[in-house]
């Protein structure tokens, strides 16, 4: 994120990413208090760390439900209702991430028996859930709850809420390409950059000029390996147990609140591109950009955003 005159950059490397906040006024105080909600928040969540809440739900895995703190358990009763929609949003989908390991140290393609042997602990109905007593079983041996497709947008919102409770009317928080802005009436808003799929941070398709709300996106370029010629990326088909190969290298959403971006851009990216854009027409609120496998940029509307195109510059990029 570049810096702007007028705007205070402040930025931290959290959750093994860079974290970035801009402000209108220098305020350094409150930006070490966002920091540092992220860094509870992470402590929570993170499946990376054995004494997060998160983890000690995997680890009662088929022994017994476990008690976790409010805000944990309204991210995963919400993340358990989207997995039971089916597509690729998957709640349960912790034992693939962690036998391909794609994104990390060690990651490999596994042999089928594996894959077949961990797909029936992907089952979000195996997850119980009481809001009474505020806990989650794992009722199967083995099983793990992963919320890294909507930890950080839950973050996201988190922080702007935070935010405007500090009588900030203008800010943008980046938590590692989540973004979520916040404006006052009549400002020219931010400028979100769109990155041109494989081609590193700096190349640019585009930009997106937002108010208000949050831009999310899911691409096979984030974190993938190649073996034998094969690109396999972090986008997992919970059916499968392999990565999603479909006419799509990436999805970008944008909607009023982070985590429905973070659902949404998965959910679409696992629709692909004709699917996707016949449900974006039953939408209101939630509106995406397409970048193809075979080079188009498709923006199927613009209510809440204005997206401007740089694409001339990388041939083989067009818009429909």
């Amino acid at each position: 994120m570049p810096e702007i005159p007028g705007r205070y950059h402040y930025s931290a490397v959290m959750m093994g990413t860079r974290v970035e906040l801009q402000l209108a006024a220098h305020q350094p105080d409150l930006a070490r208090q966002v920091f540092h909600r992220i860094k509870q928040m992470e402590d929570l969540l993170t499946v990376n760390r054995p004494d997060s809440a998160l983890m000690s739900v995997n680890r009662a895995a088929g022994s017994h439900p476990v008690v976790v703190p409010p805000q944990v358990f309204a991210l995963l009763w919400r993340a358990r209702e989207v997995s039971f929609s089916g597509g690729c949003f998957n709640l349960a989908i912790g034992p693939l991430v962690r036998r391909w390991k794609i994104g990390f140290s060690g990651d490999s393609v596994p042999p089928a028996a594996d894959i077949a042997e961990l797909l029936p602990l992907t089952d979000p109905h195996a997850i119980r859930m009481d809001p009474q007593a505020g806990s989650v079983f794992l009722t199967r041996p083995g099983m793990s709850v992963d919320a890294g497709a909507i930890a950080k947008g839950y973050m996201a919102d988190q922080i702007c809420d935070f935010l405007q409770e500090q009588a900030v009317d203008h800010a943008l928080i980046n938590l590692g390409g989540n973004i979520r802005a916040i404006s006052p009436p009549g400002s020219d808003g931010w400028s979100v950059g769109l990155q041109v799929p494989f081609a590193g941070p700096e190349a640019l398709l585009g930009s997106i000029r937002l108010s208000q709300g949050s831009v999310v996106t899911s691409g096979v370029y984030e974190r993938y390996f190649v073996h034998q010629g094969i690109h396999y990326h972090h986008i997992l088909d919970p059916r499968s147990g392999y990565p999603l190969d479909n006419d799509l290298l990436s999805v970008t959403v944008i909607s009023p609140y982070s985590i429905d971006g973070e659902i949404y851009s998965t959910q679409l990216y696992g629709m692909g591109l004709e699917k996707g854009c016949e449900w974006l027409a039953t939408q209101t609120d939630i509106e995406a950009i397409f970048v193809t496998r075979d080079g188009h940029l498709i923006c199927p509307s613009q209510r809440q955003f204005r997206f401007q195109t740089t694409y001339s510059k990388y041939p083989g990029l067009s818009s429909l």
